[in-house]
């Protein structure tokens, strides 16, 4: 490949390497373990510079036929202002084939995925920091793997999409908190390592008070710990996050690129994202 050319190929482990050293460019805290398991989730293509060196990468997350999550879309600074971004989304939705597009845009991105047909349907926000020292709520329990099952049921009912590979994953590396009413579950939350801690979510809830007792399950017996969790903004627990110990530190715009037939995607009333669903 001549000096200065850029080829995309197909995502593998061993990309991930050069992908964590480019995620680092960027302030994200993404360790390899992060990679990998992304990796585990989905299919990807990077971009080699003419000496083989990553110079951009994207990933294309599919819950079954119902969406796919495109995360983890980077473009080294020395390659941006060439196309390279529009080439790797064209990878993306060549893998993605006809499944409805979400993302989480920065600002730098949202032009781009705008051309694309992509359009806002939220903002997320990011939290996190050191915890403080909480009491433990009631109400709350941790899962077994035999309700696992019943988890994936109420996510899929929530997000409108089925994500069983990210909940079995979510069960390799962390746990689960349930509430239950008359036996039955009817919120959840995960917790998994991550980054410089651990970051909570999904969190599946109807009600904020809800959402609040499944995070503060997992945050009241580790006071001092880093921990990060991503919500929507209408959800209504960015102030409770604050006084916990969590700060507001960025986050970026929820974006659906909407199915041709126009239907309406499913979003669940209470949702913090797992680090941005990946990424």
């Amino acid at each position: 490949m001549p000096q200065g050319e850029i080829e995309l190929q197909a995502f593998g482990p061993d990309h991930i390497e050069g992908a964590v050293a480019l995620s680092r460019q960027e302030n994200w805290p993404h360790r390899p373990q992060d990679w990998q398991m992304a990796l585990q989730l989905s299919s990807g293509a990077v971009a080699l510079d003419g000496q083989g060196r990553v110079t951009g990468t994207i990933l294309v997350t599919p819950y079954g036929m119902d969406c796919a999550m495109i995360n983890m879309v980077i473009v080294d600074r020395n390659a941006r202002g060439k196309g390279l971004g529009r080439r790797l989304m064209d990878q993306a939705f060549a893998l993605a084939g006809n499944r409805p597009l979400r993302l989480v845009a920065t600002s730098d991105g949202m032009p781009l995925y705008e051309k694309l047909g992509f359009v806002p349907s939220g903002t997320i926000l990011q939290h996190q920091g050191k915890i403080a020292e909480l009491s433990a709520p009631d109400g709350v329990e941790a899962a077994s793997i035999d309700d696992l099952p019943d988890i994936k049921a109420l996510d899929r009912d929530a997000y409108g999409a089925d994500r069983e590979t990210l909940i079995d994953a979510l069960a390799e590396r962390g746990q689960f908190a349930v509430i239950r009413r008359d036996g039955a579950i009817e919120a959840y939350a995960a917790i998994r390592p991550f980054g410089r801690g651990e970051v909570i979510g999904p969190v599946i809830a109807g009600s904020v008070d809800e959402a609040k007792a499944l995070i503060g399950f997992f945050a009241a017996p580790r006071p001092g710990a880093f921990l990060r969790v991503d919500t929507g903004s209408v959800t209504g627990i960015a102030s409770w996050l604050e006084e916990i110990g969590l700060t507001h530190v960025g986050g970026g715009v929820a974006m659906d690129r909407p199915p041709k037939n126009g239907a309406e995607q499913i979003r669940p009333k209470v949702y913090a994202l797992a680090n941005q669903a990946l990424g």
